[in-house]
């Protein structure tokens, strides 16, 4: 917890939302979230602790049992989508809220919120749609079929790179299956998650069907290791992610994960060159590397490898770092101090290596990012697999140089990783795009193009990634249960000690 001075308490104070009433945490704590562009505390929420997350988990847990679950699916999916048309009404608003409080770009926040209704809209039409099966009968006169049935309390635990997005994710599939949800955001990007929770009410959603308790660990734990959560759909750190896969099974609540990445972004010399340095800048200056799905590992054939390394630097040197709000900024600051430290160090340590920082590599120097937590793109080479910078998660605007010879080499190193989240393959080609992207070993692999996801594809990863997928059809079922129901038809009495 971090104590207000008389200066913070003048920020704007925000509340959480448990049981449909606002509230501050039970002991009056309070976190303070900082604007990454200025360095400076702009707005507090408060810290929740055990007894705060209890009462959002009973709250979740009554509405159950309450109008919710009374609700028609139809009924639930039309909620939905009056949310979706709030958030096109209110979507400006929010992206410049999570602009401030995490430091991506508004350009990429703004796309983000004009597409966030297309979830709701698309699960809450799924809503009604969630059907059982009446599987053939193997036995005289019984008649069986299948329900899907809400698993129950689900807590979703979300980043601090892309709140709104990927509480989408989760939230979206979770109330089509007729669950209720306790949101945990990253305590040090709260706000834009309490400015959403203030549409569900408006939307027609009974109280206790979305909470929001804003904290740090202790709040994140308990959540977790609650008793009444039956699911936990994290999006995190590989080595978070394990801690909350260990708490969540001494109650055996079921988890999606959706964890780390190292991605391969791999460039043959087939490729049209202009298409593929936009890939491969997308891919890792794009909310300055701080995405899961980075292409952080760019495996270029040896053939063009001079000449594309040369012009993604050019290009790289050209990037406009600034205010994120501004339009006209290209990459913003890293989200936080802690995560600005964690990128210098990597590259600091890449440079003891004796690897070669072909741009970048420290802290700009323009007076106007001075208070910022920027750093500059930067490029790395003379590296193989099996450096550092090229094995582990830097998240942030570090690019590191493979070259290859061979479509064999080329797989060979993009599966030499313990991530397997997502990969981008540029050629044209079309045999070899199939061939690569059925034997990379990730969850996604984009094919002349990099860095796309929506509401009704599937995504997750491979290996230390992650586990289960959110988004499409089947993300639905994962905050199901499915029950067996068994009907005899017979007059008759059985024997009662012969099984079936």
């Amino acid at each position: 917890m971090t104590v207000p001075t008389s200066a913070d308490r003048q920020l704007p104070a925000y509340q959480m939302l448990i049981g449909g009433e606002w509230r501050d945490a039970s002991d009056g704590a309070r976190l303070i979230t900082v604007n990454p562009f200025t360095g400076k505390s702009w707005a507090t929420a408060p810290d929740a602790g055990e007894q705060d997350v209890d009462a959002a988990v009973a709250a979740a847990s009554a509405a159950l049992s309450g109008p919710w679950t009374a609700m028609t699916a139809s009924e639930r999916g039309a909620c939905m989508r009056r949310l979706a048309q709030l958030l096109r009404e209110r979507g400006p608003a929010l992206a410049e809220v999570e602009t401030t409080d995490n430091g991506k770009l508004l350009r990429e926040m703004s796309g983000q919120m004009a597409s966030l209704p297309d979830w709701y809209d698309y699960f809450g039409g799924l809503a009604d749609k969630i059907e059982g099966a009446t599987p053939p009968p193997t036995k005289a006169n019984v008649f069986t079929y299948t329900r899907h049935e809400p698993i129950g309390v689900v807590g979703a635990i979300l980043p601090w790179n892309s709140p709104l997005l990927l509480m989408s994710f989760k939230v979206a599939p979770a109330l089509a299956a007729g669950c209720t949800v306790v949101v945990k955001p990253a305590e040090q990007t709260p706000i834009s998650t309490l400015a959403f929770a203030q549409l569900f009410e408006e939307a027609g959603f009974p109280p206790g069907v979305f909470n929001v308790v804003t904290g740090g660990r202790t709040a994140g734990a308990r959540l977790v290791s609650h008793p009444d959560v039956a699911k936990i759909a994290f999006t995190g750190s590989t080595e978070s992610g394990i801690h909350v896969m260990k708490s969540a099974a001494d109650h055996l609540a079921r988890v999606t994960l959706e964890l780390g990445g190292k991605s391969p972004n791999i460039v043959f010399d087939d490729a049209d060159l202009d298409a593929a340095i936009n890939g491969v800048l997308s891919g890792i200056y794009a909310a300055s590397g701080q995405t899961c799905i980075a292409g952080s590992r760019l495996l270029v054939q040896r053939t063009i490898h001079d000449e594309l390394v040369a012009r993604v630097a050019a290009r790289a040197r050209t990037i406009r770092l600034g205010d994120p709000l501004d339009l006209s900024s290209e990459m913003g600051p890293c989200a936080t101090i802690e995560q600005l430290e964690k990128v210098m160090l990597f590259v600091e340590r890449a440079r003891a290596d004796g690897l070669k920082v072909l741009c970048g590599g420290q802290r700009p120097t323009a007076p106007e990012l001075a208070e910022g937590y920027f750093y500059e793109p930067t490029i790395v080479t003379g590296a193989n697999n099996g450096h550092e910078i090229a094995r582990e998660e830097i998240f942030g605007p570090v690019l590191t140089v493979i070259p290859f010879d061979s479509e064999a080499e080329a797989i060979e190193i993009a599966n030499d990783t313990r991530f397997g989240l997502g990969a981008g393959v540029w050629t044209t080609d079309i045999k070899r795009a199939h061939r690569m992207a059925h034997a990379i070993r990730a969850g996604s692999v984009w094919v002349n193009c990099y860095r796309m996801l929506t509401y009704n594809m599937p995504f997750g990863g491979y290996k230390m990634s992650g586990i289960g997928r959110e988004n499409g059809l089947d993300a639905v079922h994962e905050y199901t249960e499915t029950k067996g129901v068994w009907i005899d038809l017979s007059n008759e009495s059985r024997d009662p000690f012969v099984m079936g």
